[in-house]
């Protein structure tokens, strides 16, 4: 419904109420918070004007809100969700990650790390039981000069073949995550599973709102990774199997060019890297992590 637009003198009532709320912060001792809210309350009041909201949009979306809270929990978490879906997720790390030299780009965290993931040995399995095809994972790990980075922590996590994390399942189960440390020169290797397309939880109120705008809420294939080193920045970021039906259409706009790799699918009876027996098929997919300095 199209709204008629105010009158000078609503204009004038409208933007005294902005300059009234951005005056209450004048006390605040902390300046960064104080710009922040500044900004928040100008774009805020920028966005109620620029649509005319109604009361009743007003408290549809109080509502949301409130919805998305009681479904948050310790491992579902719904507001990450909604940034994710709005693009506000990928565009803080955007901010945060600029592109540094030849260093591997950064992507969405994702609602589903959890602390205390098994650790591997070097070839070992973090899937732990999960369904899915089999697929080993190699690569180094080495700094912006292409220096190897000795015991560097690679953190790994992703769904199964059902498109389901294991805390989804239950909150204390371990499966399909697990971290590791590189070898004495950079190198690092595990088998996971081979990463298939899933919808982000449409089940709450961000899935509603997916469903209402014609958006899918279906995610990229993916594996996670989150690797640290001491003076690094920390690299949070994923791999996308090449040829991905979903691709770019990605619900949470995580996917970029670089990060595309190919997982090539291995014929049953293909002897495998370790020499592991697998029944079936299975993958195998290179990734060279490279992490820019502390700063950059």
């Amino acid at each position: 419904m199209t709204r008629s637009a105010a009158s000078p003198d609503q204009e004038a009532v409208e933007a005294g109420l902005v300059e009234a709320v951005v005056a209450s912060f004048d006390a605040c001792s902390d300046p960064r918070l104080k710009e922040l809210m500044v900004s928040l309350v100008r774009h805020l009041h920028a966005f109620i004007r620029d649509v005319r909201l109604s009361e009743e949009e007003w408290g549809a979306a109080i509502e949301f809100l409130t919805r998305a809270g009681h479904i948050t929990d310790d491992v579902r978490q719904e507001f990450i969700l909604l940034s994710d879906i709005l693009g506000a997720s990928m565009q803080t790390i955007n901010i945060n990650n600029a592109a540094y030299e030849n260093a591997t780009e950064a992507t969405v965290f994702g609602p589903f790390f959890v602390e205390d993931a098994p650790r591997v040995a070097l070839g070992g399995d973090v899937a732990f039981g999960a369904p899915g095809e089999p697929c080993w994972v190699e690569g180094t790990v080495t700094d912006t000069h292409g220096n190897a980075l000795a015991g560097a922590r690679i953190e790994v996590w992703e769904a199964d073949e059902d498109g389901l994390y294991d805390v989804q399942y239950d909150a204390a189960k371990r499966s399909a995550r697990g971290h590791l440390f590189s070898d004495t020169d950079g190198s690092y290797r595990f088998w996971g599973l081979t990463p298939t397309p899933y919808p982000i939880p449409d089940d709450g109120p961000v899935g509603q709102l997916l469903d209402a705008v014609g958006r899918s809420p279906l995610r990229a294939s993916h594996l996670h990774f989150m690797v640290s080193h001491p003076g690094c920045r920390t690299l949070v970021t994923h791999i996308f199997p090449e040829g991905d039906p979903i691709g770019e259409r990605d619900s949470v706009f995580g996917v970029k060019q670089s990060l595309i790799k190919r997982f090539e699918q291995q014929a049953a009876g293909t002897p495998t890297p370790d020499g592991r027996a697998v029944e079936g098929t299975w993958s195998r997919v290179r990734f060279d992590i490279v992490l820019a300095p502390t700063g950059a």
